[in-house]
């Protein structure tokens, strides 16, 4: 997956049976077209034809499936807010090019307010995390400065859209 659309601009107009099949693939995406098709009252057939609409038009970004990351030995979580030096347009694209190839980073959002951007980090330990550190921020001199605040509990994960 790369960048998503921003915020709408490029919105694809779903009906109420778009709406059905969105909310019930974002439960379980496993379900066979003829199951899909009794979950939302509809056909295969049409289940079908909208799956693969919706896919066609970027509205289902990837089927995945979803990792605990404590049972894959990735049991610390941070999340990074940072603030840039500056914000030249190449400077900043080249932070984002450098938070997407990193594989530590599963979350990288440019956001407005203090930091420039807010990063969530997954990686085994508080070691790894401090590589990631050294490598991946000290090491940029576009950084000015970083805030860390690692998680202690998740309290709520979803990972869905409110259909």
């Amino acid at each position: 997956m790369t960048e998503t659309p921003r915020n709408g601009r490029n919105a694809v107009p779903l009906d109420e049976l778009d709406r059905r099949i969105l909310a019930v693939l974002q439960q379980d995406n496993r379900l066979s077209f003829a199951e899909l098709a009794e979950r939302v009252a509809s056909s295969a057939a049409s289940c079908v034809r909208r799956v693969r609409r919706l896919r066609e038009e970027g509205v289902i970004l990837a089927d995945i499936a979803l990792v605990d990351p404590g049972r894959a030995g990735k049991s610390l979580t941070a999340v990074v807010n940072i603030e840039l030096e500056a914000e030249r347009l190449d400077l900043v694209d080249a932070f984002k090019r450098e938070m997407r190839a990193a594989p530590e980073v599963n979350q990288c959002y440019m956001v407005t307010g203090d930091a420039d951007f807010v990063v969530m980090v997954t990686v085994e330990d508080i070691a790894a995390f401090e590589a990631f550190t050294r490598d991946r921020l000290y090491a940029n001199p576009n950084i000015r400065k970083f805030r860390s605040m690692i998680m202690l509990d998740r309290v709520k994960f979803e990972p869905r859209v409110a259909i």
